[in-house]
């Protein structure tokens, strides 16, 4: 008898365990749920950002970078017959490379060459340029039209990569990006948190 209250115990005590974590999952609190409304705030400040020219200006489908801005009273494409490149790195034609004239630093002068290193366009399948804010965030949740990225990896990307930071020091008083990589890694994070909801197309 002895020994079978010493094999039921381990079992009594599973069972009491149970019950002290049914009643402990009792009292505490639902887990949070996404909120659709909060994240389409983060997103609309995701969205300033990818849209300014800054950023959108090298996100072109055509291979053609952009000039726009208050600086150039509309948009135009950027002269030179500058290109992506035949070989569809962004970095130009081997004739005349983004960094012929685009070198790690800003010129000082009004319109004259904006630098930060591996100047380049961004690759096609991340095109969007011109799009509207519910195209660039079914995009930017796309894998395969957004460089294989996460939600993760892109915050990352805005608040890590150097020519992505140009885009809030862009120098000799051209308009910079709204905010900061670090604000816009944020807004990410916490559009992401609330399920990444995209707004309705129009």
């Amino acid at each position: 008898m002895k020994r079978l209250l010493i094999m039921l115990t381990p079992a009594a005590m599973l069972v009491l365990a149970a019950s002290f974590a049914v009643a402990q999952d009792r009292l505490a609190p639902a887990p949070a749920t996404a909120d659709a409304a909060n994240g389409l705030s983060e997103w609309d400040k995701i969205y300033a950002v990818f849209s300014h020219p800054r950023c959108a200006d090298c996100h072109v489908a055509d291979d053609r970078p952009r000039w726009s801005g208050a600086h150039y009273g509309g948009t135009r494409i950027h002269a030179f017959n500058v290109q992506r490149g035949a070989d569809g790195s962004g970095f130009g034609n081997p004739a005349l490379r983004c960094t012929t004239c685009h070198f790690s630093s800003n010129s000082n002068a009004l319109h004259g060459p904006p630098g930060a290193d591996n100047w380049r366009l961004a690759p096609a399948e991340m095109a969007w340029f011109g799009k509207s804010s519910a195209e660039i965030c079914a995009q930017i949740k796309d894998p395969a039209r957004n460089g294989g990225r996460s939600l993760k990896d892109i915050a990352l990307h805005v608040r890590d990569d150097r020519l992505v930071g140009w885009g809030w020091t862009p120098g000799s008083d051209r308009e910079p990006a709204p905010g900061s990589a670090e604000a816009t890694y944020q807004a990410i994070e916490n559009w992401t948190a609330e399920g990444a909801p995209c707004p309705v197309a129009q």
